[in-house]
């Protein structure tokens, strides 16, 4: 890749460059090791190196910069990398080159035959002859384990290097990885999700220009663009040679009968994996034993296009192999088909029936694997996988063996057994891998269960722990679909009720604020049919709540009416719990202002009511009281005392939203306290949330602002990148919370003096959620800021002047008033003491007239930022004069760890 090659003259090797893009998934030192067998020594001294070589401190700093490599995140990710194929590929000269010319003039080739005729090695070797001319490579995606058509964007995402998105469209994210890159998309086995596949490969080559798609499967995708390209069966010499090529590879020595074995491979119909399934018999039955098994066997291939069963031809090559087997083994290959994942020895023995006898399934997995049955993955523990095709048929016999159910229920306790288990283990980097490992037989545990009473499966309790695991793992999307499945699995009301809440929480999570009102208000439905009037009330509270506080997660506008509508039906209700009386009272004029007394009473309700969701939004609700009032100082109080109870609970669905707000607030009112260290130290613990960690251009954007202001400024180009990165990943989210961290990288640039990179970045920061007006006279505080910081750093004191217009008491930006939602006040409050600094700062070194009365009215609007009134010293001290001071606020500016101000202090004291 181009990324690679500049790495490489940059002094850094090929291996280092595999290790680099490892440490951006950030995996250890021991999963590196694992991942490309070396010794964890050996990857030791390869960061020591890779540190040295790109000038990085820390391995923080250095996976921060191997995500903002353009191609090398999604370019190595090792699920990226095509298959590795174990044995030759035979023949198709004439199939191979009409796939490459077919790729060369169309975007959307789709090989298609039947099943086990031969069409994903064909792909892979075609996508492997290819793949060095395309930029960016090929990604090769088996959709064969998918039975959700709604996961099939997801998993394309997951092998192109996408994470799962949190705050925005997955589909968005994937099309976003993308829509800059050259390269081959091969796609295997999409028969069974034709819809799916169908949207999101339109999508892909209407807004990819540069991505050509491979398609196998068995029928069309039926796409206008598509050109399709038939597998024939194998030619006579093409099976010949195949067949020669896998019975060498036994060890057979003897020379074959190419005209008896030509008529074996045309009475398997051309079938290439039934010829591979015979040529693995050669050795024990020699040519005398398959032409004997293929009388008794051509039944199997009676059915000609009338027949009903899409497997029938291979179905007959398999089950000609399975009968060979011994009756050990054909358990073993039966009853193990129903894990669509990788299993180890423990689990095969559990599911098939043999815990007592684990030495016997050892022994026939390993002869299930000699004879090319299963796969094996010969790492710690071993593993084993069914090949698909393989597993299906399994699952034919398992049903005609009437050992379906039996196998079934102990498949079923075998994965309830693992989410137990996964359940009560810590949360580490170990977790996160055996979760991945075992998530797909879960899914499809619960899927099978549909049908089974609950005295077989407790379906919903699975349900909602997995869901549980799916949260914590930081898949969102999947644990608020999971959330809902479990309550419509629920037996009761009171089941189906926690369930909807809880996938609620996921949903506000996720920033799919309208999904949560949704969910909740079902919930409050089915609590009032029930009687239960309190968790009604609750609900319609919360809701009321989440319209004022959170508009910045709604898809679609909620007026203020709305959200006291549903707390008037909330009181309506005469709830009599304490927690409902406290979401009623703390969701009751939440945008006002100036309800103190009324705040403060709820905080107190919500303590007493023991919820720490209501606490918390409580103390939510005070932080903007405080603001409000410009008590930054108790605003900083609060909002960390609600971090520190938030600490306490375990992080679970209903808590996600408060858990990463709370860090958003607490690092938004540090900033507007002047206090830098702290609102950075919370800004990265949002970045480290562990259901956030796919996002973390949400953490990085309060980083960068903090920076900004501090003068870390290498800092806020470098994680300017990251946020990039993440933000473009992510499907180029509109939200108006990013928008200050893009405009503060279009500040730094431009005081770096890249006026081009200035003007990027000032482009990106309108396409994240604002209109080129909004940042006119006021701008949402920030605009008008870092403008007039610009302008000062180059020594413009007058267009700073200009810039900040609003007087720092304009009642319209500075105080606020009932009915004016709880965002635009907080605003204002947040921005005023630095805003208020620069205007007295400006009017000082314009030489106003009105610069002494500036420095006098700006001292109370900068009380409680110690950073800001020490910007006022600074002016006070350049308009009297007393230069001598200026050493003096230098080290005050360095004590409060603001390198940019203490610089900036010491140029103007002539002393740079």
């Amino acid at each position: 890749m181009a990324t690679a090659k500049r790495l490489t003259n940059a002094n850094v090797t090929m291996r280092e460059v595999e290790i680099l893009a490892l440490i951006a998934h950030h995996l250890t030192n021991a999963e590196i090791a694992d991942t490309l067998l070396i010794s964890k020594r050996t990857v030791e001294t390869h960061v020591s190196t890779l540190l040295r070589k790109l000038g990085h401190r820390d391995r923080r700093s250095l996976a921060r910069y191997a995500e903002s490599t353009p191609g090398l995140l999604a370019g190595t990710r090792r699920d990226r990398a095509m298959p590795a194929m174990t044995t030759a590929f035979i023949g198709r000269a004439a199939e191979r080159a009409q796939l490459r010319s077919s790729l060369t003039g169309h975007r959307l080739v789709t090989a298609v035959g039947p099943g086990g005729i031969g069409k994903t090695r064909l792909a892979l070797s075609v996508a492997g002859d290819l793949a060095g001319d395309f930029e960016d490579g090929a990604w090769f995606v088996d959709l064969a384990q998918i039975t959700d058509s709604r996961l099939v964007t997801r998993t394309i995402a997951d092998a192109v290097g996408v994470p799962d998105n949190n705050t925005g469209s997955t589909e968005h994210a994937l099309i976003a990885a993308l829509a800059a890159r050259e390269s081959l998309l091969v796609l295997d086995n999409c028969e069974h999700l034709l819809d799916a596949i169908r949207g999101c490969v339109q999508q892909i080559l209407l807004d990819c220009p540069d991505v050509r798609v491979l398609a196998t499967s068995r029928s069309r995708l039926l796409i206008s663009s598509e050109w399709t390209v038939p597998v024939p069966p194998l030619s006579s010499d093409d099976g010949v040679a195949l067949f020669r090529d896998r019975t060498a590879a036994t060890g057979a020595q003897k020379r074959l009968d190419e005209d008896r074995v030509a008529a074996l491979c045309d009475a398997l119909h051309g079938s290439a994996l039934a010829i591979e399934l015979a040529a693995a018999r050669y050795p024990a039955m020699g040519l005398d034993g398959l032409e004997a098994g293929l009388a008794d066997r051509l039944r199997f291939f009676s059915v000609g296009p009338d027949g009903t069963d899409r497997h029938h031809s291979l179905l007959s090559a398999i089950g000609w192999s399975y009968d060979l087997l011994t009756p050990l083994e054909q358990a073993l290959l039966r009853r193990t088909a129903l894990f669509t994942s990788w299993f180890d020895v423990d689990a095969a023995s559990v599911v098939a029936g043999y815990e007592n006898n684990t030495g016997a399934v050892v022994d026939g997995l390993a002869r299930l694997a000699e004879k090319s049955l299963v796969v094996v993955d010969r790492g710690t523990p071993v593993r084993y996988r069914s090949l698909e095709t393989i597993r299906q048929y399994g699952v034919h016999q398992l049903d005609a063996s009437g050992e379906k159910d039996d196998t079934r229920r102990r498949y079923l306790h075998w994965c309830q057994a693992m989410v137990q288990v996964l359940d009560e283990a810590p949360r580490n980097d170990s977790w996160r891998d055996r979760f991945d490992r075992v998530t797909n037989d879960v899914a499809t545990a619960l899927d099978w269960a549909e049908g089974l009473d609950e005295s077989t499966c407790d379906r919903s309790e699975m349900g909602i722990r997995y869901a549980d695991l799916l949260f914590t793992r930081g898949n969102l999307s999947q644990a608020q679909n999971r959330y809902e499945q479990a309550a419509t699995r629920s037996a009761s009301h009171k089941g189906r009720i926690g369930c909807l809440r809880q996938a609620a929480g996921v949903a506000a999570t996720r920033f799919a604020g309208d999904d949560a009102l949704q969910l909740l208000a079902a919930s409050a439905n089915l609590a009032e049919l029930a009687g239960d009037f309190d968790g009604a009330a609750r609900d319609l509270a919360t809701m009321g709540m989440y319209i004022v506080r959170t508009p910045g997660i709604m898809a679609t506008f909620h007026p203020i009416a709305e959200a006291k509508d549903l707390v008037a039906r909330a009181d309506a209700l005469h709830p009599g719990s304490a927690d409902a009386q406290a979401a009623i009272a703390v969701a009751r004029d939440f945008g006002n202002a100036k309800a103190i007394s009324e705040t403060v009473d709820a905080v107190e309700l919500a303590q007493q009511s023991e919820d720490p969701f209501l606490v918390s939004a409580a103390l939510d609700r005070l932080t903007m009281i405080r603001l409000a009032n410009h008590e930054l100082t108790e605003a900083m109080d609060v909002a960390n005392r609600r971090v520190q109870q938030l600490a306490k609970e375990p992080v679970t669905a209903a808590l996600g939203y408060e858990l990463g707000d709370a860090l958003l607030m607490a690092s938004d009112t540090a900033l507007a306290a002047g206090d830098l260290n702290a609102a950075a130290s919370h800004a990265d613990a949002l970045a480290r949330l562990p259901f956030y960690q796919g996002e973390n251009h949400i953490g990085v954007s309060r980083l960068i602002t903090v920076d900004a202001f501090a003068g870390h400024f290498d800092r806020v180009v470098a994680n300017g990148e990251l946020f990039r990165v993440g933000w473009e990943r992510a499907g180029r989210p509109a939200a108006a919370a990013l928008c200050q961290a893009a405009y503060a990288v279009s500040t730094v640039h431009g005081m770096q003096g890249d006026d081009d990179r200035r003007a990027f970045w000032a482009d990106l920061t309108i396409a994240t959620g604002i209109e080129p007006h909004q940042m006119d006279r006021w701008g949402r505080g920030w605009a008008p800021i870092f403008d007039a910081m610009l302008a000062l750093h180059k020594g413009d004191a007058q267009t700073a002047v200009e810039r900040l217009v609003v007087d720092i008491d304009d009642p319209d930006v500075f105080r606020p008033s009932a009915g004016v939602p709880s965002g635009q006040w907080i605003t204002g409050a947040r921005w005023r003491p630095w805003y208020a600094a620069m205007w007295a700062e400006a009017a000082v070194l314009a030489d106003l007239p009105i610069a002494e009365r500036r420095l006098d009215r700006a001292t109370d609007a900068v009380r409680g930022n110690p950073i800001a009134q020490t910007i006022i010293d600074r002016g006070a001290a350049i308009l009297r004069g007393q230069h001598d001071r200026l050493p003096q606020i230098a080290a005050t500016f360095a004590r409060l760890r603001c390198p940019y101000q203490e610089a900036r202090t010491r140029a103007l004291s002539g002393r740079a």
